[in-house]
């Protein structure tokens, strides 16, 4: 329920504030006063789209504030969803700067649009002319219908399996797709694996190969240099271990002498020991030397075949060729497996579809229930609002399986005796159409937990006791609903439990709108004038008396 809107700096709005009844709200005042811009910023604060040419003053920043009492409606998931902090007073606000830049807020706490539209969309329902062309729309009628019924959430569960069935086709054309191009390349990728599968290229080690190449191919140097190296080393007679073991003697005749020279001859004695292992190395290294042209010819020949393929691979070295063997495994593999996970998706996905026919079939047997009592209802309702031979019947056919089911409704309407129902859109004219959205409303407000419904002139094209007559039925429905109803008539005026008042103020410099509520001699005014102009008659004062006395607020 909207407690206070406050709306500074919109339009033709310097500074309003309203604290609308619960029950049910009469807001009237000539055209162009200011009525419709109030509902262009309760727009906004609910998520609508801003725009900067809208400031009354355009230096400063335009705020619209709405003060909303949520206690009764059960709206905790929405803010937790959001991540907002939940208050049974709950404050939505919208600020829109000098140069076009919005900002939302929620109990003070920035939000997107999208999140002040979902959470607004939960606090207030605006009925104007464009609710009225969409009653013309199947989609929308089936909406109606499904609210009335009370099946939306037998309806969401159908459209959250059809979502999955969707799913999985999307899936099962992408696998299918993915599988008739990877088969194209199944023969080509298949080829390249098994020349690098014959390449055995985990039993290889590429650089111990080169390495063992360079050694073949210069073994007669090798061998020469190694003999060189083990003649100086040990052969000699100039040998270095030779030299080196009379230098050990030597130090070893001074050792006693001082200290730092027993330690200098172990540590020429370890050295000593050291060149021995390193030439009988040598020797054992130069023994080995061989040259073996044909080894060398049968490594080259491997060496070549690695070059050739990370050549053709563009790999760098022998890890990232097998990195390419293993992906091109896996594309090989995967279109070997594609047909099994085909299979399994075409399996799924005809389950999924055969459990949403079946929910289908029931939704639609649910929907087909609720026709006649709809029919019956909307009938009754129209009768009592001047249209006794109204009748209402909802053409039905079936369709495939879509988001909302399997059927597709048509609304179909004829308000004269005798004549065949037909669409909405030829057969009912703009008074009709208000009276008829009204009744549906009206047949929609229990099934519904909106708080705030706001009218924007729905009785247009009515007057005399039928607009009486609507009036009844709006103070019935604000039993329940907060009622907010914009409109011209003296029998609505009359009907409003509050009644405000919205007027032009000429200032010197510009014209502002402004917004009061009024007392009951000013109501009394102010109905008079509705009915008979700018100069009512004492007959005209009369008839507003009459018409409050209808609903007690004054003696008759």
């Amino acid at each position: 329920m909207l407690v206070d809107l406050r709306i500074n700096n919109y339009a033709l709005i310097e500074q309003l504030e309203l604290r609308p009844s619960p029950l049910l709200n009469i807001i009237t005042g000539e055209t162009g006063a200011g009525k419709s811009i109030m509902l262009g910023a309760i727009g906004l604060l609910l998520g609508n789209r801003a725009d900067s040419r809208m400031l009354f003053d355009t230096d400063r920043k335009c705020v619209i504030e709405g003060q909303f009492n949520i206690a009764n409606y059960q709206l905790q998931d929405i803010f937790e969803a959001e991540d907002l902090d939940y208050d049974v007073q709950c404050i939505l606000r919208r600020e829109i700067s000098p140069n076009g830049k919005s900002r939302a807020f929620v109990n003070d706490t920035p939000v997107t649009l999208d999140a002040l539209r979902k959470i607004g969309a939960n606090l207030m329902d605006i009925h104007s002319q464009h609710d009225t062309l969409l009653l013309g729309d199947a989609v929308f009628q089936l909406n109606l219908l499904d609210l009335y019924a009370g099946l939306v959430p037998q309806r969401t569960h159908y459209s959250n399996a059809f979502r999955q069935y969707r799913k999985l086709e999307a899936d099962l054309q992408t696998l299918e797709s993915q599988a008739a191009q990877a088969s194209k390349e199944l023969d080509y990728n298949s080829f390249l694996l098994n020349e690098l599968e014959e390449a055995r290229l985990d039993t290889e080690d590429q650089d111990a190969l080169e390495q063992e190449v360079k050694q073949l191919e210069h073994a007669e140097e090798i061998k020469y240099k190694l003999s060189q190296a083990l003649h100086g080393l040990r052969d000699s007679e100039s040998c270095a271990t030779g030299s080196m073991k009379d230098a050990v003697m030597l130090l070893g005749q001074v050792a006693n002498y001082a200290d730092n020279f027993r330690e200098l001859r172990e540590r020429l004695d370890s050295c000593l020991i050291e060149l021995h292992d390193i030439a009988d190395e040598v020797e054992t290294a130069e023994r080995r030397t061989e040259g073996d042209p044909a080894r060398a010819e049968e490594l080259q020949d491997r060496l070549n075949v690695l070059y050739t393929l990370q050549r053709k691979h563009q790999a760098r070295d022998l890890q990232s060729l097998i990195a390419v063997r293993d992906s091109l495994r896996q594309k090989v593999s995967s279109v070997l497996n594609l047909d099994k996970e085909i299979s399994r998706l075409r399996k799924d996905s005809d389950a999924a579809l055969a459990a949403v026919t079946k929910q289908a079939a029931k939704l639609s047997e649910s929907r087909r229930k609720s026709f006649p009592t709809f029919e019956k209802q909307l009938g009754l309702l129209l009768a009592d609002l001047g249209m006794p031979h109204a009748r209402i019947v909802v053409q039905h056919s079936v369709g495939p399986p879509a988001t909302s089911g399997t059927d597709v409704v048509n609304i179909l309407f004829t308000a004269n005796k005798g004549a065949q129902p037909q669409t909405l859109s030829k057969a009912a004219s703009g008074g009709e159409f208000s009276r008829l959205m009204l009744c549906i409303k009206y047949m929609l407000a229990d099934k519904t937990a909106l708080p705030t419904i706001v009218f924007d002139e729905i009785d247009t094209g009515i007057s005399g006791e039928i607009a009486v007559k609507v009036g009844r039925m709006m103070q019935q429905m604000a039993h329940k609903h907060q009622l907010i109803a914009i409109s011209h008539l003296p029998q609505m005026a009359a009907a409003g439990d509050v009644h405000y008042f919205v007027y032009k103020e000429d200032r010197a410099d510009r014209t502002v709108s402004r917004i009061r509520e009024l007392n009951q001699d000013d109501r009394i005014k102010e109905i008079a004038h509705m009915i008979a102009g700018a100069k009512p008659s004492e007959n005209a004062y009369q008839s507003a008396r009459e018409l409050l006395a209808l609903r007690g607020e004054v003696a008759a």
